[in-house]
């Protein structure tokens, strides 16, 4: 691969998913704090009568939304190793340079920002409900299948090329 872009993007990804634990790791009640500030300004939670009915709301919405912040964790951590994986393995493969710099962009960019549509959903979602938060930042949800395209040429590539041998 002619290009460090894509291991330099696979690096942040990760450096995103340990930052934000090591967040919750000091102050996790900064962000269930501000998610219970958000449901707080949620206005069909706030349409809810029978107090009983809305506490259960708030503890469910409260717990969903929460888990949106960790799931943020858990894709950039994950996707972030899994993307510098498939950098480190079609940089050993005898593909065009052409093919392995649009599979690791593909596959860099589309999983730097897939995660982002939890932290957005987390970040947003207690106030303008979670379907809503969800749906307003998709695109991000979408950029999971630039980064599952990268795979597939990388599946391509492992079946179609072998590995370069030395000289």
């Amino acid at each position: 691969m002619t290009s460090r872009i894509p291991f330099v993007i696979a690096i942040l990804t990760l450096i995103c998913g340990v930052f934000i634990s090591i967040i919750f790791g000091a102050n996790e009640d900064f962000f269930k704090d501000k998610i219970k500030e958000g449901l707080s300004k949620n206005e069909k939670i706030n349409l809810i009568q029978d107090a009983a009915e809305k506490d259960a709301v708030l503890k469910a919405e409260a717990e969903k939304n929460w888990r949106y912040y960790q799931r943020f964790h858990f894709h950039a951590t994950g996707i972030g190793a899994m993307v510098m994986g498939v950098l480190l393995f079609i940089s050993f493969l005898s593909a065009p340079e052409g093919i392995k710099n649009i599979t690791s962009y593909a596959t860099a960019i589309g999983g730097f920002l897939y995660p982002f549509v939890w932290l957005f959903a987390a970040i947003y979602g207690p106030e303008l409900g979670r379907e809503v938060a969800k749906e307003k930042y998709a695109i991000f949800g979408y950029m999971g299948g630039l980064f599952l395209l990268g795979l597939f040429l990388s599946l391509f590539m492992a079946l179609r090329y072998s590995f370069k041998t030395s000289k």
